[in-house]
């Protein structure tokens, strides 16, 4: 696996890993949000963002992150990738290569809390809505540095 810097021509497939993943991790999200945050995704997110790709030897995407300055603003790992340490891989190039410091995390994902807690992330405040004003709330996390 390599990671990789994305290109638009990816994008698709980058939306594809999203779907995947988030069906298999928010299954609090309505059926209608997961639609229209795909659309946002892919027209407003992605060209936004620094994304980069992991990708197998035959060129598929199995996970990708985007990062904006130092806040990890996602990391989904396709369904069938979660648990392989892909996830592991593309957050330490995120740190290591990227100096990110921050991420937020839905409240109600708690596999993916319990992966930033153990990757060295720590709560530093809460929001009770998410960015887009659903109420889903949002735990701020923070690189913890010793």
């Amino acid at each position: 696996m390599r990671i990789q810097a994305a290109t638009p021509s990816q994008y698709n497939e980058i939306i594809d890993v999203w779907e995947s993943s988030v069906r298999a991790t928010h299954d609090f999200l309505p059926e209608a949000t997961l639609q229209k945050l795909k659309v946002a995704i892919y027209k407003e997110y992605l060209p936004q963002l620094s994304v980069y790709v992991a990708v197998t030897e035959d060129n598929k995407i199995t996970g990708f992150i985007g990062v904006d300055q130092n806040k990890l603003e996602m990391l989904f790992i396709s369904q069938s990738h979660r648990g392989s340490g892909i996830g592991k891989q593309l957050l330490r190039f995120a740190i290591e290569q990227l100096a990110i410091t921050d991420v937020d995390v839905n409240e109600q994902n708690p596999q993916a809390i319990g992966f930033y807690q153990h990757m060295g992330f720590r709560q530093f405040a809460r929001s009770e809505k998410d960015g887009e004003g659903n109420p889903f709330p949002i735990l701020h996390l923070r690189l913890h540095t010793k």
